[in-house]
């Protein structure tokens, strides 16, 4: 049924939408952005929720039966209420002809989920731009200096980070290894990991690799996508992956335009997100 318009004021359709929702066991609430709100000539300033969406949700949360939301939009929202009451969130994009078969086996269990996230969830509209791969700042955040980084008014974090998503297992990350401590700018280093999938159900996990240049010749990103690798693993197994990283890997632009790998410190960092990650290093030498 329809409880509301995707971008009204109406609250016309609120009470059968929640008496609805008190007989079933479960609420699938299907909310999002319409498609003609996504694409050419087609700016909100807004976030959050089209309309009164919002406050269908949290009618039907009030009565206490679960949610699970089922998010249909074209550009990550900021859906920080959401996110703190409601138990399950399913993230579809705008699907296909195939979209409503897809969404049915995720909800029923058929399949387990294994998508992650391709750009960051802000918390509000006011962070944008906001991508993973920022510049470093010369006053990075500190919780305790107030004179650095920050929000004053929200957690100076993403409210899911980019490479994040949740599957019906789960998996954890062991035993990071950098072969080499130092090497040099034509020279190549492996890092490895152990992903054990730690839940009772089979599930596939994209393992993702990235670095950060600790000191460049121009500014460099807090972090960069080098590697990903997705695994497939049964209830207690475990996987190791490894990446080579190399000049092609570590190279980048300097300011005459021209491509190189220059000597200096790296971090390293290997998880299931951008966020969630072990850390290593390793130093180029000339």
């Amino acid at each position: 049924m329809k409880g509301a318009e995707i971008d009204g004021s109406s609250e016309e359709g609120f009470q059968e939408a929640v008496s609805a929702a008190q007989n079933a066991d479960v609420a699938v609430m299907v909310v999002g952005e319409a498609r003609n709100m996504s694409g050419e000539a087609s700016v909100r300033a807004h976030l959050d929720l089209p309309g009164v969406q919002q406050d269908l949700l949290k009618a039907v949360h009030e009565i206490g039966t679960p949610i699970v939301m089922v998010l249909m939009n074209g550009r990550p929202l900021a859906i920080e209420w959401e996110a703190r009451h409601i138990p399950a969130i399913l993230e579809t994009w705008f699907a296909g002809t195939e979209g409503g078969n897809a969404i049915a086996d995720i909800l029923f269990g058929d399949d387990n989920p294994s998508g992650k996230l391709p750009v960051i969830f802000p918390r509000t509209a006011g962070m944008i731009p906001y991508f993973y791969n920022h510049k470093m700042t010369g006053r990075p955040f500190d919780p305790n200096n107030s004179y650095t980084s920050r929000y004053l008014d929200v957690e100076n974090s993403a409210l899911f980070p980019f490479g994040f998503a949740l599957s019906y297992t789960s998996f954890e990350y062991q035993n990071m290894n950098v072969s080499r401590d130092t090497m040099g700018v034509a020279g190549t280093l492996q890092v490895s990991v152990d992903v054990t999938n730690t839940g009772e159900r089979t599930g596939e996990e994209v393992v993702q690799l990235y670095i950060r240049d600790m000191v460049g010749s121009v500014t460099r990103p807090v972090k960069e996508l080098k590697g990903f690798e997705k695994m497939r693993l049964e209830p207690g197994q475990t996987n190791t992956v490894t990446f080579e990283l190399g000049p092609k890997h570590l190279a980048y632009y300097n300011i005459d335009m021209e491509k190189v790998v220059e000597p200096g410190d790296f971090n390293v960092f290997v998880g299931g997100s951008s966020e969630d990650v072990l850390e290593g290093r390793f130093t180029i030498v000339e």
